[in-house]
């Protein structure tokens, strides 16, 4: 029984994690990253204000000093382990220390992903205790869970350092990235539970081509998250300087990352698309678990690539910046879904996702 609570949790647990990454990217488009100036709670309360007339007159002073002194702390820490540059920049940034004006929206929009963020935690803890069923079996499945929890724990206290360094570039960058290695830790936890038969009926040529070629996209796609966080973190800078109003000329001020990043998308589709053609030649059965991910896979990257070309010539739509996050995210955990089914050790069968 606790088995198959393990798998449902687990996929639940999934779930809300792809569902985090779409409300942080919408917490990012819409500027709402310091909604709330402390963390964990929010103006010092467990429920956010809703009035400004809530707050004291001096709350941006107060919460301003708060996060320099938990800057300072930080800073020594840094020194310690060497890491001189990012504590003098962390010290001596007054920019860190420019309080945004109270806004009630983006104070809700900020406490309900930290709130999905708890959830998580909950239903990884969930996840990891039920994942103690299959210890006999295969302590693979209770490592990986538990390598899940340890990382939401450090994703959370990576959370507090993003609020009190105010959206520190790079900072963001890795708390995203730990998200995707939560997220992979998570899958293969739930497809290691899963009956295993060796039913994909590939000949071993066209086997290693499809794993070349879907490690390769792999490295491509997190090569392209990556541009992309680049191109987000120059959006925030030229935010904060041109405004909401001048979105449609945000492009224009990107620069050179914004042109590698879209260019980089080219290869990014071609590979996904040749992997499809590798899988499709490969599998006389079109009904099996690995062609339809590399299917999902296929669709959920064009949609991804016009979702870029959009916010390219759209003006940078508040709606489709998370879309587009999320996409790229849903399309490195597919490809690593099928590196794990096309694995020597592990073909799946039956991958049927029943919550």
């Amino acid at each position: 029984m606790n088995q198959k609570l393990f798998q449902k949790v687990g996929i639940s647990t999934v779930i809300a994690v792809y569902v985090l990454i779409l409300i942080g990217g919408i917490v990012r488009s819409t500027g709402s990253g310091m909604g709330c100036p402390d963390w964990p709670r929010c103006f010092g309360q467990w429920i956010p204000p809703t009035d400004i007339k809530e707050l004291p007159p001096n709350y941006k002073d107060i919460y301003a000093q708060k996060r320099k002194d938990k800057n300072e702390k930080l800073a020594k820490y840094l020194d310690f382990l060497g890491w001189h540059e990012l504590s003098v920049r962390i010290t001596q940034d007054k920019s860190m220390y420019e309080e945004a004006d109270f806004n009630a929206l983006k104070t809700w929009i900020e406490y309900i992903n930290r709130l999905i963020g708890v959830l998580i935690g909950f239903l990884i803890i969930a996840t990891t205790w039920f994942a103690r069923s299959w210890w006999k079996e295969d302590k693979r499945i209770f490592g990986y869970s538990f390598l899940a929890f340890v990382l939401v724990l450090v994703q959370g206290w990576l959370g507090s350092i993003v609020v009190s360094t105010n959206l520190l570039t790079g900072i963001i960058t890795l708390h995203m990235f730990l998200a995707i290695v939560i997220l992979f830790a998570l899958i293969y936890a739930l497809m290691l539970s899963y009956p295993k038969n060796n039913i994909l009926n590939i000949d071993d040529k066209s086997l290693k081509n499809i794993k070349i070629v879907v490690i390769i996209g792999i490295i491509l796609s997190f090569i392209q998250i990556y541009l992309g966080t680049q191109v987000r973190e120059s959006i925030d800078e030229i935010a904060k300087r041109m405004g909401e109003a001048q979105r449609h000329n945000w492009v224009a001020q990107i620069g050179n990352i914004f042109y590698i990043h879209r260019s980089f998308s080219w290869l990014v589709l071609f590979s996904q698309g040749y992997l499809f053609y590798l899988i499709y030649k490969a599998i006389p059965q079109k009904n099996t678990i690995l062609y339809r991910n590399a299917l999902i896979l296929l669709v959920c990257t064009m949609i991804e690539f016009l979702s870029g070309v959009s916010l390219a010539y759209l003006g940078m739509s508040a709606f489709l910046q998370p879309l587009h996050l999320t996409l790229a995210i849903v399309v490195v955990g597919s490809q690593f879904v099928i590196w794990v089914e096309t694995s020597s050790s592990f073909k799946v069968q039956g991958l049927k996702f029943n919550v």
